[in-house]
């Protein structure tokens, strides 16, 4: 299962580096919601077209893949995160996402990303798709 759950996240990852908006999508349940500490609480639809339009590169490089067996069936994430805002200002952190999986572990339900935001916050608003 491990390794189903590694190729899972890896898929996620290479989607997101394109901007590959139905590839990213196609690894989400219909009723999937994202928990972003720029962006809130949303669909996963609406949250990765938003994140997309925002973005002009992303490079991720894949630190740790983490499982777990408790209530619900999920898996984290530990990455670096290379982000090219629209206005072309580069950001790079540390992120950790956690995935809760659907009943069948092979598409994501929800998903938490975890970050500091404070250095990258003015950036991010100066240059958002979403003013």
């Amino acid at each position: 299962m491990a390794a189903i759950l590694k190729e899972l996240c890896e898929r996620y990852l290479d989607a997101l580096n394109q901007g590959d908006l139905a590839a990213v999508m196609s690894l989400f349940t219909e009723d999937a919601v994202i928990k972003s500490p720029l962006y809130g609480e949303m669909p996963a639809s609406t949250f990765y077209r938003d994140l997309f339009a925002d973005t002009t590169r992303s490079v991720t490089t894949l630190k740790n893949v983490f499982t777990q067996s408790t209530q619900v069936p999920a898996v984290a994430l530990h990455f670096s995160y290379q982000w090219t805002l629209k206005s072309g200002k580069q950001v790079a952190f540390e992120c950790v996402d956690v995935f809760e999986l659907s009943d069948s572990r092979d598409r994501f339900r929800q998903l938490t990303i975890i970050y500091d935001t404070a250095h990258l916050r003015e950036d991010f608003y100066q240059s958002s798709a979403r003013q």
